[in-house]
């Protein structure tokens, strides 16, 4: 036949041409299922358990994903949201090696997975009240944590650190949604792409520990706190839920967005249309904010171990920090050479803020690293510093708009009091990674406009409009298709009405 074909038409047949994108998908997918194969023949699920886990949870984003871009106008959120999780999940192994292979598994990840294997295997017989061997708060909640995160994808640490760093993702991509809803006048776009991909965002909160859990529970509380701003229903539900998280974490942290939080319930602008209910409710409102505060203060007292809620109280617990973090390689020296943290307690004046900000923010400089995981910090901070500079056309604007946007107030406020809290710390190691529990309210700033945008524009009214929530139906012309709703319709001209047909006078028989 093949031959018979060739006489007639005197030309070879052409096979059909792989587009090379798929051919490349292809050869991934047949290399990926190899090396997965090979893997369950020589390792443990350690290490094998990594393959499987971090497709699937890929594969259960992705419909959560699209449900969120959906929401987007920009038609390349759903591609930048599904690279920011694979550039998050892929972080996770360069954090594994940190803390297994460069720190010869000395970390906290080793501790919870130890004590999260034996959990799991509990809690996999149907037995759930065992002794973790101390209170729940802090290290312990953290344990169950582990627990039921082994229960769920199985006890392979490698596969642990994938689950750590998707809960991490899930709270970046809370702070990106609180950003739009509490700030619709922003850059959302260069704020995404900054806080998706900085890379302490991606690298600390990788691993196994508390740093994860808190960026999923900040996200979650940024997230609550826009709408509570907005005046939007379950704003004070997603709070209570993000502040729970925090608390059983680090209480502290809590209090410090509870105040930011409060600074900025209290500048919130009067609605265009009060009802009669309206003085009730805001009375109510400050009133839950009072409680909150006071609750989470109380929390914080009670995890520092201090009698009272008094500034000498608060300022003996932060010099106690000061001594415990100067410990260490990467503690900060002062002239005379000895560490920072060896001399008086520490100084608590709010007269130290700007350079207590450059200290948390900025620090370690290039000429303070002294070895190479300081290089790539003080590159960042260096870059991050530069990026500031040149983004003064926007600053600048900060003073007014913390008066006019609730949101702000509530970023600046939370941003500065962590300065303020954190600059005791002199070990710039532990520095550089607590620093992330603040640096995606910090980059909200980078995303402020460089101009305020006109009221009677186009442009004005579209950014006017939060993202979130359903919006009302656009302009339609009579007898015409209504025009898909969404934050931009302002851009769109309505459709043309229809060309009446003339009147044409009916025949009368008679």
């Amino acid at each position: 036949m093949v031959r018979q074909f060739l006489a007639r038409t005197g030309r070879r047949p052409r096979l059909p041409e792989i587009p090379w994108p798929s051919l490349m998908a292809g050869s991934l997918v047949t290399a990926y299922v190899a090396v997965f194969v090979w893997g369950m023949e020589h390792t443990s699920y350690d290490t094998w358990g990594a393959l499987l886990i971090l497709p699937l949870l890929m594969a259960v984003s992705a419909p959560f994903i699209g449900r969120i871009a959906a929401r987007d106008p920009d038609p390349r959120t759903y591609r930048l949201l599904m690279l920011a999780l694979a550039f998050k999940l892929v972080a996770a192994f360069p954090r594994f090696l940190m803390a297994f292979v460069l720190y010869d598994g000395q970390s906290d990840a080793a501790m919870y997975d130890d004590k999260g294997r034996v959990l799991a295997a509990l809690f996999r017989h149907g037995v759930f009240q065992a002794d973790i061997g101390r209170p729940v708060e802090g290290t312990g909640f953290v344990i169950i944590l582990t627990g039921i995160a082994y229960t769920l994808v199985g006890p392979s640490i490698s596969g642990g650190f994938l689950f750590f760093s998707w809960l991490g993702f899930w709270g970046l991509v809370m702070f990106w949604r609180a950003v739009q809803i509490g700030f619709p006048a922003a850059d959302s776009r260069r704020y995404a792409l900054f806080v998706f991909f900085l890379p302490s965002l991606l690298f600390w909160p990788s691993s196994i520990g508390k740093d994860s859990w808190m960026m999923l529970t900040l996200g979650v509380m940024a997230y609550g706190a826009a709408r509570v701003l907005r005046r939007m229903h379950g704003g004070f539900a997603v709070l209570a839920l993000g502040s729970v998280g925090t608390a059983m974490v680090r209480p502290h942290i809590t209090l410090l967005a509870g105040a930011g939080l409060g600074v900025a319930y209290l500048l919130r602008r009067r609605p265009d249309k009060v009802s009669a209910l309206g003085p009730i409710k805001a009375v109510a409102g400050i009133a839950v904010m009072g409680v909150g505060i006071m609750l989470m203060l109380q929390q914080a007292s009670a995890f520092f171990g201090l009698d009272g809620t008094d500034s000498q109280g608060v300022s003996q617990v932060l010099s106690e920090t000061q001594r415990r973090t100067s410990q260490g390689g990467s503690a900060a020296v002062d002239a005379s050479g000895e560490a920072a943290g060896s001399g008086p307690p520490v100084n608590l004046s709010p007269v130290n803020l700007p350079m207590n900000v450059v200290t948390v923010l900025f620090r370690p400089f290039p000429f303070e690293a002294h070895n190479v995981q300081a290089l790539v910090a003080s590159v960042e901070c260096f870059a991050l510093m530069i990026v500031f500079i040149m983004s003064w056309a926007r600053l600048r604007r900060l003073p007014k708009l913390f008066l006019k946007e609730p949101y702000i107030a509530f970023t600046a406020v939370y941003s500065l009091l962590f300065c303020w809290a954190f600059s005791n710390i002199n070990n710039l190691g532990i520095l550089t990674r607590e620093r992330v529990q603040v640096l995606p309210l910090v980059l909200v700033l980078l995303a402020i406009p460089r101009r305020a945008p006109e009221a009677g524009t186009a442009r004005g009214a579209a950014r006017s409009q939060p993202l979130a929530g359903p919006h009302p139906p656009g302009p339609a012309g009579p007898g015409g298709p209504r025009a898909p709703a969404g934050p931009h319709s302002a851009f769109r001209s309505p459709p043309p009405p229809r060309p009446r047909r003339p009147h044409r006078p009916r025949e009368v028989s008679r």
